[in-house]
C-alpha cells in the first residue's frame, strides 16, 4: 500500500516524507522528482514553456503510475489532490495523509524558497500572505478528505516518528 504524503506547498511532505519512508523500510517518492524525469524539464520549466494545465495532467499520468511501485511514502505536489479526481484515486488506491500546517508556519517557510516554486516567485511577502490564505480556503475541502489528518505544532521535529507510531497497526510494521 501507497502511503501519499499531501498539503501545501512549504508543509513539509517532502522532507518528513523522507524520514518516514527511513522508518517504515520503504522507498521515498518525491511526486515533483518523478515528473522532472519524465518530461525532462524543471518543474519551473514546465509551468514556463507548457503552462500548468500541461504540469497538471502530467502530475495526474505520475501519479497513476504509483500502483506500479513497491510500496513507498510518495509526496505529492501542494496541488495534486485538487485535480483530475487525484484525491479520490490517492484514497482508493493508499493511504493519505495530510500534514496540515498553520498559515504561519508556511509563510515563514515559504518566503525564503520562493525562487524554486513557480506559483509564488514573484510574490511580495503580502502577495505570499493573500496567495496562502486564498488557496488554503480553495484545497482544504480536498486535503480534508485524507485518510489521516496530522496537525502539525510549530517546530515540531518528530513528525514522521508520531506518523510511523500511528501507522504500524495499520500498515502492519
Amino acid at each position: 500500500m501507497q502511503i501519499y504524503l499531501i498539503g501545501f506547498m512549504g508543509s513539509g511532505k517532502s522532507y518528513t516524507g523522507q524520514q518516514l519512508a527511513q522508518l517504515l523500510n520503504r522507498r521515498f517518492i518525491d511526486l515533483d522528482d518523478w515528473i522532472e524525469q519524465e518530461e525532462a524539464l524543471s518543474i519551473r520549466e514546465i509551468f514556463e514553456q507548457q503552462g500548468e494545465g500541461h504540469f497538471r495532467q502530467a502530475e495526474a499520468q505520475a501519479l497513476r503510475q504509483m500502483v506500479q511501485e513497491p510500496p513507498a511514502v510518495i509526496a505529492t505536489g501542494g496541488g495534486t489532490p485538487c485535480f483530475h479526481q487525484n484525491m479520490e484515486w490517492m484514497n482508493a488506491n493508499g493511504l493519505t495523509v495530510y500534514l496540515d500546517t498553520a498559515p504561519e508556519v508556511l509563510l515563514q517557510r515559504l518566503k525564503s524558497g520562493r525562487d524554486h516554486r513557480p506559483l509564488i516567485r514573484s510574490l511580495t511577502d503580502e502577495g505570499l500572505r493573500a496567495y496562502i490564505s486564498q488557496k488554503l480556503r480553495e484545497r482544504r475541502p480536498f486535503y480534508q478528505q485524507a485518510s489521516v489528518v496530522y496537525t502539525q505544532e510549530t517546530g515540531q521535529e518528530a513528525v514522521a516518528e508520531d506518523l510511523a507510531h500511528q501507522f504500524s497497526n495499520i500498515i502492519g510494521h
